[in-house]
């Protein structure tokens, strides 16, 4: 193992995070955080609570890319030098800790490269992703709540702000549907290609003859806009209903009405919020994701674009773009990429970035054969 040479692996990656570094303009991200900051430090700030929120988030967005990068290039020389001391020292351990170390900076690099892919309108944008259990009966229900919690870890495991905004479990086992949101940088362009329709194939535990079951959930993702772009919604088009928050099994969780429901009468679209300890914050929180979702839907209808941004999603048999098969065999395959993981219980875990990373190269080969 020595002398240990990674000199020519180094040299690559310092490449290639040069040119990434060019295309994400840190110059301009620096520039964005002194004015940021210059905002954020104004004594009237939180006079205009809606925009310090904006303000503040904005600079915590900024601030993250900025640390991302610099943590590359403080982790870059660093493997130089622990190079030099494995070498000194004729360390075995230490050699293959600075091969670890040089496998995990070459994914992140691997990451920020994917997303210098992020350039659409909307790719910035926080996200909320739906997922409604389809066809499968109880097995459905239960693989709506598995990927629920596989989204909600891939977000833990990368630092992701994530909320949970409203669920509605199913009486047996599982979510009928749940809406969360990510609050990240790039968060609605990195999970737009999740969504679709995913199948599960596994010997159900719901099935007292242990068959196997093929059931289905459907995965909606839309970017969180800010208000000052949003739609008018007339009163008149919203119908709201308030109720109380339930646990699973159809459990009360809230001995007051503070749960709401916002219906667009025109669209028959329909937001669900009880995340909140009050009735307001709930209608404020729903009335921002309604107004997104119809945003989104106006600029589909005026592109005619609907089939790219959100397209139909049935959650059934014949339009499934990812497979979780879990009998006979182990195995999770996206059929848009062919990107596979023969570990579906780390792909559960939370273990996404290679099918996103796939499915975000794929659209972008799509996008130039289109072009």
């Amino acid at each position: 193992m020595f002398p240990l040479d990674l000199s020519s692996d180094i040299q690559a990656l310092r490449a290639t995070f040069a040119d990434i570094k060019t295309v994400v303009d840190v110059e301009r991200i620096t520039a964005d955080i002194a004015e940021l900051s210059e905002q954020a430090g104004a004594p009237d700030l939180w006079d205009d609570t809606e925009k310090a929120q904006k303000v503040t988030s904005a600079l915590s967005h900024r601030q993250s890319e900025l640390a991302r990068i610099n943590s590359i290039e403080s982790r870059l020389d660093d493997i130089e030098i622990m190079v030099e001391l494995a070498n000194a020292e004729e360390d075995e351990d230490s050699a293959n800790e600075v091969l670890k170390e040089l496998e995990a900076v070459r994914s992140t690099i691997g990451e920020l490269e994917v997303q210098t892919l992020l350039s659409g309108e909307y790719d910035p944008k926080p996200a909320v992703v739906t997922i409604r259990a389809g066809a499968g009966g109880v097995d459905a229900a239960d693989f709506a709540e598995m990927l629920l919690r596989m989204y909600l870890r891939w977000a833990e495991q990368h630092g992701y702000s994530a909320k949970v905004l409203d669920t509605s479990y199913a009486e047996e086992a599982g979510i009928k549907s749940a809406t969360f949101e990510v609050d990240a940088p790039y968060a609605f362009g990195t999970l737009s290609v999740e969504a679709g329709t995913h199948r599960l194939v596994r010997m159900s535990p719901f099935n007292s003859a242990g068959k196997r079951q093929t059931s289905f959930a459907a995965v909606e993702v839309i970017p969180l806009l800010e208000e000052a772009v949003v739609v008018d919604i007339p009163e008149n088009d919203i119908r709201v209903d308030v109720f109380r928050s339930s646990g699973p099994g159809g459990q009360s969780v809230n001995t007051t009405d503070s749960a709401v429901r916002l219906t667009h009468i025109p669209t028959g679209i329909v937001v669900s919020m009880q995340n909140e300890k009050s009735q307001i914050q709930n209608r404020a929180a729903a009335m921002r994701v309604l107004q997104s979702r119809l945003l989104i839907l106006q600029r589909e209808q005026e592109a005619a674009t609907k089939k790219e941004l959100a397209g139909t999603i049935t959650a059934s048999w014949g339009d499934q773009m990812r497979s979780y098969v879990l009998a006979p065999y182990q195995m999770v395959k996206d059929l848009r990429t062919n990107f596979e993981s023969g570990n579906p219980q780390n792909v559960f875990d939370g273990d996404l970035d290679g099918f996103i990373a796939a499915g975000i190269r794929w659209r972008s080969m799509k996008d130039i054969e289109g072009a």
